[in-house]
């Protein structure tokens, strides 16, 4: 939750509404159908809220830790629940990790994930390393740079959101 209220409170301070999915409050179900697979208006309670939000947003902030090099479980099942949800916004990884990687052994594997349901992340990453110590527990920075790269990586999320957001305006290709 580190990593999640020090981004959000930077999204927030840009103007930016920044609500948090926390797939442990979630708790869904292990995927065994997709939410556009169920009738309309049949899909649990939870995933009809999901897909509102997803549907008003611009773009993501996928914020992940690494579990064995890896996407954590919850995350995957989270995002994959979804798909014409996310298509023609972009997302933005932040990651983080006890060690000195930050997470970016899960962001190149979330990377994929992400460009293949429809929602491709900007080139910037955010890792965070070492995170017990890079930030405190309610999410402020404690290392000089961080706050600096998080302004720098909110406004190019915002400029590729915004860039897709008025082409979204225009149509899409499909």
């Amino acid at each position: 939750m580190r990593a999640a209220r020090f981004i959000i409170r930077h999204l927030e301070n840009g103007g930016y509404d920044a609500p948090l999915v926390d797939p442990l409050e979630l708790n869904l179900p292990l995927l065994d159908r997709m939410y556009k697979e169920y009738p309309k208006g049949e899909a649990p309670a939870i995933l009809e809220r999901l897909a509102e939000l997803l549907r008003k947003a611009d773009a993501f902030v996928v914020v992940s830790g690494e579990y064995n090099h890896s996407i954590p479980p919850a995350l995957s099942n989270t995002l994959d629940h979804f798909l014409e949800e996310y298509f023609w916004r972009p997302s933005a990884i932040v990651c983080y990790s006890g060690g000195r990687f930050g997470g970016v052994r899960a962001a190149m594997q979330l990377r994929a994930m992400l460009g293949e349901i429809g929602t491709p992340s900007i080139p910037s990453l955010l890792p965070i390393p070492e995170i017990g110590t890079a930030l405190t527990s309610d999410g402020h920075a404690q290392v000089p740079w961080l706050d600096k790269a998080a302004v720098r990586f909110v406004s190019e999320l915002a400029w590729y959101a915004e860039a897709l957001r008025r082409r979204r305006a225009e149509g899409t290709p499909y």
